[in-house]
C-alpha cells in the first residue's frame, strides 16, 4: 500500500475487508481478550494468591502490612484506548511497497475500527521532531477517519536530531489520565533514557508495545557495494555487502540490539508486538492473542 496517495476511506474499507472480516472469523469477534486490564476501576484490596497478575500488586499497601496485596478493579464496559506513534524519520525505512510507517497506519486504523465499532473511544499522541499533534479520545468511524486522515498528512522528516521517545512517553503520562489500554508503536530507535517512563506509564495503564521493524534491519543482502544513509541525521556511510564479516557483524549487532529491547520490555511488565514489513497483520495479531492467553493460564 501506497500510504500517501490513499485516502482514508479507501484504507478503512479494504482492512475492514482484507484484515478485520478475517480477524472476527479467526478470534470470534473475542477482542477483549487481547487485554488485561482495561477499563477498570478501582474497587477493593485482598491478599495476593498465587494465581494473581502481579501488574495489580500494590507495593504501598505490601510494604506496610509486610505481606502482598493486590488492587482488585470492576471492569468498564467501556475501553479508553491511546495510540503513542513514533513517526520520526527512522520509521520510513523499508521496501518501496512497504514501509515502516504504512505498518504503523494500518495498524492504527485496523484497532480503531474494532474498538470504535463496540462504543469504545481511542485518541492519539503524534511524535516526531518532539510531540507534535494530539487527537482527542473519541468515539464512532467519523472519528477513525479524521485520526487516519491526520496520519496520511504528517510529512515525512529527516536530518533531526535522534530520536528520544522519552518526550512522548511522559506526554502520554501526563495527558492521559483515566486507566487506559495504550498502545506505543515505534521501532524503538532512541537515545536511551525511554525505560524509566515506559513502566510508569504501565504502572498506571495497561502498555503493549507494537515494535516495528524491517528484515534489512536484522540481514543485510550480498548486493555489493552501498552508501547508508541515517535516516534521522543523514549520515552516509560506505560499506561492501560482499563482505562477508561485515554482514555477520551487522547481524550480531542487530540481534544485541533486540536482546537489549526484550530485556527493557521485561523489566517493564509492557507485553510486545513485533510487526515487520514483511508480516501479514492478521498473523501478527493473532500470534500475539495466542501468546497473551498462554501467558494467562
Amino acid at each position: 500500500m501506497n500510504a500517501s496517495a490513499a485516502t482514508p476511506e479507501r484504507i478503512l474499507q479494504r482492512l475492514d475487508w482484507q484484515v478485520i472480516h478475517r480477524l472476527d472469523g479467526l478470534l470470534q469477534g473475542d477482542y477483549r481478550s487481547l487485554f488485561y486490564g482495561y477499563g477498570v476501576d478501582f474497587a477493593d484490596l485482598r491478599e495476593y494468591q498465587p494465581q494473581d497478575d502481579i501488574r495489580y500488586i500494590d507495593w504501598n499497601v505490601t510494604a506496610r502490612m509486610d505481606a502482598p496485596y493486590v488492587r482488585q478493579y470492576v471492569e468498564d464496559r467501556e475501553i479508553t484506548a491511546w495510540f503513542l506513534l513514533d513517526l520520526s524519520p527512522s520509521v520510513d525505512f523499508g521496501t518501496v511497497q512497504t514501509q515502516k510507517r504504512t505498518m504503523l497506519i494500518e495498524f492504527v486504523t485496523t484497532f480503531a475500527r474494532l474498538l470504535t465499532r463496540h462504543g469504545n473511544r481511542v485518541g492519539a499522541i503524534f511524535y516526531g521532531n518532539g510531540i507534535e499533534h494530539t487527537v482527542p479520545a473519541r468515539g464512532g468511524k467519523l472519528h477513525v477517519l479524521r485520526l487516519v486522515n491526520d496520519l496520511l498528512k504528517r510529512p515525512q522528516l529527516s536530518n533531526t536530531p535522534l530520536t528520544d521517545l522519552s518526550p512522548l512517553l511522559r506526554g502520554g503520562l501526563n495527558a492521559i489520565k483515566k486507566r487506559s489500554l495504550i498502545f506505543v508503536i515505534s521501532d524503538f530507535i532512541s537515545v536511551p533514557g525511554w525505560e524509566k517512563p515506559l513502566s510508569l506509564l504501565n504502572q498506571r495503564h495497561e502498555v503493549i508495545a507494537i515494535r516495528l521493524w524491517d528484515p534489512r534491519e536484522v540481514d543485510l543482502p550480498d548486493v555489493g557495494s552501498l552508501i547508508l544513509e541515517d535516516a534521522e541525521t543523514g549520515e552516509q556511510l560506505y560499506v561492501d555487502t560482499h563482505d562477508r564479516k561485515f554482514r555477520n557483524a551487522f547481524r550480531e549487532a542487530a540481534m544485541r540490539r533486540e536482546a537489549e529491547l526484550n530485556h527493557i520490555f521485561k523489566h517493564a511488565g509492557v507485553d510486545v508486538m513485533p510487526l515487520s514489513t514483511d508480516d501479514d497483520l492478521v498473523r501478527a495479531i493473532v500470534r500475539f492473542a495466542a501468546l497473551r492467553q498462554r501467558r494467562r493460564r
